[in-house]
C-alpha cells in the first residue's frame, strides 16, 4: 500500500496565506489613496478656500473660542452636507506660525484644541476630509459649524500642490 501525499493544494494555501500576511494583500482591499473610496467615507462636498490669517484674525479667534463646544459636535458628526477647508498658509509652521494674536489664543485654549484634534482623528469622515487635502490634525486650529450640516475647518497649512 502506497500513501501518496499531494502537496500541491496545501502549498498553494500556504503561499496565499503568507502573501496576505506579509503585505501582498493590497490588491484585495480598496486603498484610501483611491479618491472614490475617500469620497464615500466623507460623503459630503469638500470645498477649499485660501485666506490670510493676518487679514481675518477675528474670524479664526472666534472659532478658537468656540472649541470647547465644538468638540462634542465633531464627536457626534456622522453626516455633513458640506465641509469647507480654509487654508491659512501664512499661519503654517513653515511660514513662522500664526500671527501673534491668534498664537496667544491658541496657547490659551491649547487643551481644548488638543482634544478637538483627537476627536478629528477619531471621526473617519472629518479625518479623511482633511487628510485628502494633505492636512494633518495637528495643523487644525479650529472648526465651526455654520449650520447643523456645514463644517468649516481652519488649517494652518498650504493647499496641496497637486
Amino acid at each position: 500500500m502506497t500513501i501518496r501525499k499531494n502537496w500541491e493544494v496545501p502549498g498553494r494555501v500556504i503561499l496565499l496565506s503568507a502573501t496576505i500576511a506579509f503585505g501582498g494583500g493590497e490588491a484585495l482591499a480598496q486603498g484610501l489613496n483611491d479618491p472614490a473610496a475617500v469620497e464615500k467615507i466623507i460623503g459630503s462636498q469638500v470645498d477649499e478656500e485660501q485666506v490670510s490669517a493676518e487679514a481675518e484674525p477675528q474670524r479664526i479667534i472666534a472659532a478658537i473660542e468656540k472649541t470647547p463646544e465644538n468638540i462634542a459636535a465633531v464627536r457626534k458628526a456622522s453626516a455633513l452636507d458640506s465641509v469647507d477647508i480654509v487654508f491659512l498658509p501664512d499661519a503654517s509652521l513653515t511660514e513662522g506660525g500664526p500671527p501673534p494674536e491668534i498664537e496667544a489664543k491658541i496657547k490659551a485654549n491649547q487643551d481644548p484644541i488638543d482634544a478637538l484634534r483627537g476627536e478629528i482623528e477619531g471621526n473617519a469622515m472629518i479625518y479623511h476630509a482633511i487628510n485628502s487635502r494633505q492636512i494633518m490634525p495637528r495643523d487644525v486650529l479650529a472648526v465651526e459649524f455654520k449650520e447643523p450640516a456645514r463644517l468649516i475647518i481652519y488649517a494652518a497649512a498650504k493647499p496641496p500642490a497637486n
